[in-house]
């Protein structure tokens, strides 16, 4: 009887470790994945294996560690050149645009942000496909005493010509106030960016329009983007604006900060022209708020 208990307790361990070395799936070395946890932490690394239980992930800050598949919200395969010394840059969610004005990037598919200037800018984008994006967005002046606002929408297409060196993108601006009767407003435009998707330098070229009347004579904007440390940008956009008879040109100089994927816009737009005395300068402030499919 006591060999046979001790046969069965024997069995039942073999059983068990069978369990546990089966039902561990095999991970592939090669990937690198970002785990999210329910407390709000993030951890990088290669799976060294995981099974029902839990996941055995391989970092390059801490080691091995090992995180319980109930604390886990979220397991995705992550871009190498997303990862910088064990942290992940979020800068890639917000690369399809500069302060205002897009880029030749687009955004990803399923990939979108909120965004808002001042309070009162509002604007929503999302990618449909990696080559096709659109945004939308509204002023809602109709919240103080019911005035006029401002509406547009922006669909965008991005071809990548020589991959993180060379993009193109064109889209049209169709814009129009509600609570009044007057005709379509905005432009039309074709960029090209040099780079890659975190620094890089774009050269635009837009006509505007008004109903079936368009300028004759382009806006040009020069356009760039320069990583500062880890989670920083310096950028700036400036365009060349064809007024008749004078040399008119608008910059708008500062910065973006990373909180995390929130991507916190600030600088100054400064006006010049050649009969300008005075020097403007008005300050700028935005906040962009992404979300991805993965």
């Amino acid at each position: 009887m006591k060999r046979t208990l001790q046969g069965l307790l024997l069995l039942g361990f073999f059983l068990s470790l069978f369990e546990v070395v089966y039902s561990q799936e095999v991970a592939d070395s090669t990937k690198l994945y970002k785990v999210e946890t329910a407390d709000g932490n993030e951890y990088v690394g290669h799976i060294v294996f995981k099974n029902a239980a839990f996941i055995r992930l391989k970092t390059a800050t801490l080691g091995e560690i090992t995180i319980n598949q109930k604390d886990v919200s979220k397991l995705n395969v992550i871009s190498k050149d997303r990862v910088s010394g064990g942290i992940v840059s979020y800068g890639d969610l917000h690369s399809s645009r500069y302060f205002t004005t897009s880029n030749g990037y687009g955004l990803k598919k399923g990939n979108g942000y909120y965004q808002n200037m001042w309070i009162f800018y509002n604007q929503f984008g999302y990618g449909f496909t990696d080559y096709f994006s659109v945004s939308a967005g509204i002023v809602p002046l109709f919240l103080f005493a019911g005035s006029s606002s401002p509406v547009w929408i922006t669909p965008k297409v991005s071809i990548p010509i020589k991959k993180d060196k060379v993009n193109v993108g064109a889209g049209m601006l169709v814009a129009s106030v509600l609570g009044e009767n007057n005709e379509a407003f905005g432009y039309g435009y074709g960029v090209i960016t040099f780079g890659s998707a975190q620094k890089n330098l774009s050269i635009g070229l837009g006509y505007g329009y008004y109903g079936n009347s368009w300028s004759k004579r382009p806006t040009v904007s020069l356009c760039f983007k320069i990583p500062v440390g880890r989670k920083g940008y310096f950028m700036s956009e400036n365009y060349f604006l064809p007024l008749d008879g004078e040399r008119v040109m608008l910059s708008l100089i500062g910065g973006r900060s990373l909180i995390r994927k929130v991507a916190l816009d600030y600088g100054l737009l400064i006006p010049t022209s050649s009969g300008m005395d005075n020097f403007i300068a008005i300050p700028w402030l935005g906040v962009t708020i992404p979300f991805e499919s993965n």
